[in-house]
Parts: C-alpha cells; sequence; structure tokens
C-alpha cells in the first residue's frame, strides 16, 4: 500500500491520490490539511516528508531481517493517519476532487492498515534466541 500511494506503478493514477506525481497542492488529504489547519508545510513539504517515510518502511518492511522495524515505523505513520483522521482538520470523510465525498473509506484503509501493522509488529518472529548455560567464567566475561 506504501508503494501504491507514494510511486503508484498503475498507469493513470487518480489525481490527487499520489504523493510523488501531483502538483504542489492538488494531494486530496495534504491540502485539505493545510487548508482547514492553516499549516502550510502539509502541502507540499508534509506529503514528500510523508513519502519518503513510507518509501523507507516498505523497503525495511519487504527485508526479513528489518521488518520489525519497518513495522514500527508504518504503526507510527498509520497512527499518525488515524489521528488526523479524528482531528477536526480531516475528518472520516474526505472531499474528492471532483466535489463528491468518498464515504470513509479512506479512514477505513488507515484503520485497517494499522491494525496489520500492528499485527506484523507481534507476530513476526525475532531472531532467534539461544539459550545456552553460561559458566561462571564466561558470565563474568560478558559484563
Amino acid at each position: 500500500m506504501f508503494l501504491h500511494l507514494t510511486l503508484h506503478p498503475w498507469p493513470n493514477p487518480v489525481p490527487g491520490e499520489v504523493k510523488f506525481f501531483d502538483p504542489p497542492g492538488q494531494h486530496t488529504v495534504f491540502a485539505t490539511l493545510a487548508e482547514k489547519s492553516g499549516i502550510t508545510l502539509f502541502e507540499p513539504a508534509g506529503r514528500f516528508v510523508a513519502g519518503i517515510l513510507e518509501l523507507v518502511a516498505a523497503i525495511l518492511i519487504l527485508l526479513p531481517f528489518s521488518r520489525r522495524f519497518g513495522a514500527v515505523i508504518a504503526v507510527i505513520i498509520f497512527g499518525a493517519g488515524l489521528a488526523l483522521h479524528l482531528s477536526p482538520w480531516l475528518g472520516r470523510e474526505l472531499v474528492l476532487a471532483n466535489g463528491s465525498a468518498d464515504g470513509g473509506t479512506h479512514f477505513l484503509a488507515v484503520v485497517i492498515l494499522l491494525a496489520l501493522s500492528l499485527l506484523l509488529l507481534v507476530v513476526h518472529p525475532g531472531r532467534p534466541r539461544t539459550s545456552r548455560v553460561l559458566t561462571p567464567a564466561q558470565y563474568w566475561r560478558q559484563a
């Protein structure tokens, strides 16, 4: 989903949905945040920072040895997204470029992806731990 939202590899992307390729002021979420909050850093600077963090999280999640760290970054990103959706700045329903509301599908996607990121963080096995018994000399050498 991160790769889809930042790079959008499919042809004919929906205007206002791709973080790196939308013209300044045209991204639906970040333009709404900048307009309603009055904080101009949301668009386009916040959009690019969020896109870079999402790409880093996607790459880390794809690599098995860094999957947990990528899941932590994903939880932070989706947690911030959920907080922004629950704020008066964004709301549960987004008004799209054509003037219609999305019916809360973006909010639902954020909630589902936050749950999946938390699940990945909890379920993914970490490094195998060796349970070996140390002699007193080995214990003191480690300390």
